[in-house]
């Protein structure tokens, strides 16, 4: 009876592997394992992605409006009938607001021209502002005085205005690019603007021409007598003609940073002009520049362009501009034949 009860109790009693536990584990061990392995893949992968994955450009161009010139009377082109013109804003993702309006346009070849474009920062983004206020009857006198087969030298989207609007010939037509104009935080995705400016802009390749205006810009940032034999080189035997603004101050430090030392800061008018030259004289003073001109930015402030000459010595450029102490009607390397607004057109001597 013991030995039988002993093999009942053997054969009814649960064994502690039972084959359905074993199929349990065999089956969600591996599963998990798997699902872990592929999990881990694909946080590595997702992590590698935002790591290579290029950052898009701090901001973009909005179109915002578009149509004929009397849809843009602000801009008064009442004299150019035939422009189309579309507004556009520069937005950044994470403001509300527009830290720039540009106006924009097209040449007869459908190449698109910046007309005009208003910075609503502190610093500069993609171009200059230059009121079109300046620009317009600067065109209109160049068409009335400046004879057809004469050539104008100018900064490259300077050039390309005047030659819109005036008909002109000059001697840069294309979009170049230079300097990239971007603000100090954004130096580190400076490449991905530069692309995108390229592409809204519609850049064409033109070695000649960067070569010619890479010329430029060494005439301007040169010593005088070097700068001026330089322009005439460029132009040849031609009548010629070179028109500068204070802005080219700024642009030119950007390419040629080891011979201009600049510095720019915007000043409120208040009506006070012995305030405001005070003012101005005391920045100047204590931060180590010996030098400045003005460009009008509104009609309620206006941008000083600090030079340090000491530093550098006095470049081309700078005798073309009124400074504190000197103007370019004396200089005599170049004959001053116009002035408009902040622009300067001096006509280059023959060879």
């Amino acid at each position: 009876m013991a030995k039988e009860w002993k093999e009942e109790s053997l054969t009814s009693a649960p064994s502690l592997s039972a084959p359905v536990s074993n199929q349990s584990g065999a089956k969600i061990l591996p599963s998990l394992g798997i699902l872990l392995v592929t999990g881990g893949l694909f946080l590595i992968g997702w992590f590698l992605y935002l790591w290579f994955k290029p950052l898009p450009p701090p901001y973009n161009y909005q179109l915002v409006e578009e149509g004929g010139v009397a849809k843009f009377s602000n801009l008064q082109l009442e004299a150019w009938p035939d422009l189309k013109i579309g507004k556009y804003e520069l937005r950044v993702p994470s403001l509300d607001k527009p830290v720039a309006v540009a106006y924009r346009t097209s040449d007869p070849s459908g190449a698109p021209i910046l007309l005009s474009l208003e910075n609503l920062v502190s610093e500069p983004i993609g171009a200059m502002s230059v009121s079109l206020s300046e620009l317009l009857p600067l065109a209109t006198d160049i068409t009335k005085h400046v004879p057809k087969d004469a050539v104008i030298l100018g900064w490259w989207d300077t050039s390309r205005q005047l030659r819109l609007l005036s008909g002109c010939d000059t001697l840069f037509t294309s979009y170049l690019g230079q300097p990239l104009i971007v603000p100090s935080y954004w130096k580190d995705r400076s490449e991905l603007i530069k692309k995108y400016e390229h592409q809204f802009w519609g850049a064409r390749e033109s070695p000649e021409e960067q070569r010619e205006f890479e010329i430029f810009a060494d005439a301007l940032t040169s010593e005088a007598s070097i700068g001026v034999a330089m322009l005439r080189e460029l132009v040849g035997s031609r009548e010629a003609y070179v028109i500068v603004h204070p802005v080219d101050l700024y642009k030119a430090a950007l390419m040629r940073p080891d011979r201009i030392d600049i510095a720019f800061k915007d000043f409120p008018l208040t009506g006070n002009v012995h305030g405001l030259a005070g003012q101005v004289k005391g920045w100047m003073k204590e931060n180590g520049y010996n030098t400045y001109t003005l460009q009008s930015l509104s009609e309620t402030a206006v941008r000083a362009y600090f030079l340090n000459e000491s530093k550098t010595g006095k470049v081309l450029l700078a005798h073309m501009l009124p400074l504190m102490n000197s103007t370019p009607i004396d200089f005599q390397a170049l004959q001053v034949v116009h002035k408009q607004g902040g622009y300067w057109v001096f006509k280059i001597p023959s060879a």
